[in-house]
């Protein structure tokens, strides 16, 4: 009997998945089944092909087999990033909140990054991170403009177009973003030490820098379970897209959409990592290479997200074939047996 009296001892706190986090450090935290929605989040279970549906607060989750489920709190929240790697002092300061449900599309933009992205929890230091990042690639390559002395004309543009590019990329909504002055957080000593501490290998004389080896297994099950899930949202997305006149033509968008198809078909038949053929290993190096590949490939699909955030704004056919040629590319590599630049 005085067992059934006996105090259970209080289990740790558990930083990954405590509840409280959300809405402050966390966007959203993987949960187990049986879990209660706390009060001001939405649940969202999947399955492994991707397939969403959202629970409300105080639901208990109930998941079947293959299936997982994270909460979210849909904010809001504020980050400062750094549009330019190179003037880390210039900032802006970000206000934002996770997209309401929009009754026009079957799956929600945040819920398709869960599903694709999210491992046991997304931090709002791992988001700002990404949308950094995201940020940086678009000015560096001249999708998004930024300059010094920006007109209030050229202010709203790049409003605009950083709105539709988180909204598209992540299914975030930007209620504020205001310049600010990171000069007096920004540690340029650290920044320059972690600079010269980089990883390099060495080479021999005229030889291209060899890439730095990655964490394969890992790498490569990311990058295509992206490509799986998120390639079918490319693909109708820019389907759907209402184009201005003078933008891709009908045979133009028709080609990009069946080469789309293709790479989808592609990645849902990748083989093995490790395999060459069945029982049949691949050397270590070409393992890496195929990795890279796959890593290579999920950039050129954050591009042709991109993309469809920008195409109602400009003419994208040249953008569009590369960004595609990429991803036809990159795939192509992934399922290569033969060493670079021989025949497969």
């Amino acid at each position: 009997m005085r067992g059934l009296f006996r105090r259970t001892p209080a289990t740790p706190a558990n930083p990954a998945t405590d509840a409280s986090a959300l809405g402050t450090t966390a966007l959203a935290l993987r949960m187990h089944a049986g879990a209660v929605v706390p009060a001001g989040c939405v649940g969202v279970v999947f399955d492994k092909g991707g397939r969403t549906r959202r629970a409300a607060q105080g639901e208990r989750l109930a998941l079947l087999e293959h299936e997982s489920a994270f909460c979210f709190h849909p904010g809001p929240y504020s980050i400062d990033i750094m549009p330019f790697a190179s003037a880390p002092e210039l900032g802006l300061h970000l206000a934002f909140a996770i997209d309401a449900p929009d009754p026009r599309v079957p799956q929600q933009r945040f819920d398709l990054f869960l599903a694709s992205e999210a491992e046991a929890a997304v931090t709002l230091s791992a988001i700002g991170a990404a949308i950094e990042s995201t940020l940086q690639r678009e000015l560096a390559q001249g999708n998004l403009e930024l300059a010094p002395c920006t007109s209030l004309d050229e202010w709203n543009a790049f409003r605009a177009g950083l709105n539709q590019l988180l909204y598209t990329r992540f299914g975030l909504t930007v209620d504020d973003c205001v310049p600010v002055d990171l000069g007096d957080t920004v540690d340029y000593a650290q920044m320059l030490l972690a600079r010269v501490h980089e990883p390099v290998q060495a080479t021999r004389p005229g030889q291209k820098m060899a890439p730095a080896p990655v964490d394969a297994a890992l790498a490569d099950r990311h990058a295509l379970r992206r490509l799986f899930l998120e390639l079918p949202g490319v693909t109708c997305a820019l389907r759907l897209a209402c184009l201005p006149p003078g933008q891709l033509q009908f045979g133009q968008r028709q080609a990009l959409l069946q080469r789309l198809d293709q790479v989808a078909l592609s990645v849902a038949t990748m083989p093995a990592l490790t395999l060459a053929a069945p029982g049949q290993s691949l050397p270590t190096a070409q393992v890496q290479a195929r990795a890279r590949h796959a890593i290579s490939a999920a950039a050129a699909l954050d591009e042709a997200w991109s993309m469809v955030a920008r195409l109602a704004d400009a003419a994208h056919v040249d953008d569009a074939d590369r960004i595609v040629a990429n991803l036809e590319h990159h795939c192509a590599g992934r399922r290569r047996s033969a060493p670079e630049g021989g025949d497969a």
